[in-house]
């Protein structure tokens, strides 16, 4: 397994308005990800974190989201095959991640 991808995202919401984005976020990426063809294994909140497993074609990736009241902490850890893409997720779920929690 490679080293984990860790991401922090500030945010102005506060605790609550950022996890009840998050939540609603998750349902969405999740029909994403299932009509991809991807497997969505877990996907369970215990408080303020986010536990999640996708799988596909062998690969596994989980990770869990903490929300804070001021940032949210993504770690990703991904197969050693696919740690090759980290830049490109990394890039990707921080743009939709900063959209997500930005202020409307």
């Amino acid at each position: 397994m490679a080293k984990p991808l860790v991401m922090e995202i500030p945010h102005e919401l506060g605790l609550a308005e950022a996890k009840r984005r998050l939540q609603d976020g998750t349902e969405k990426g999740k029909a994403f990800l299932e009509k991809s063809g991807l497997k969505v294994e877990t996907l369970a909140w215990t408080g303020d974190r986010l536990d999640f497993g996708v799988g596909a074609m062998g690969q596994k990736v989980d990770g869990q989201i903490d929300v804070h009241p001021d940032m949210v902490r993504l770690e990703v850890r991904l197969p050693l095959l696919l740690s090759f893409f980290a830049e490109k997720l990394q890039r990707i779920v921080g743009d939709e991640g900063t959209k997500l929690l930005t202020k409307k």
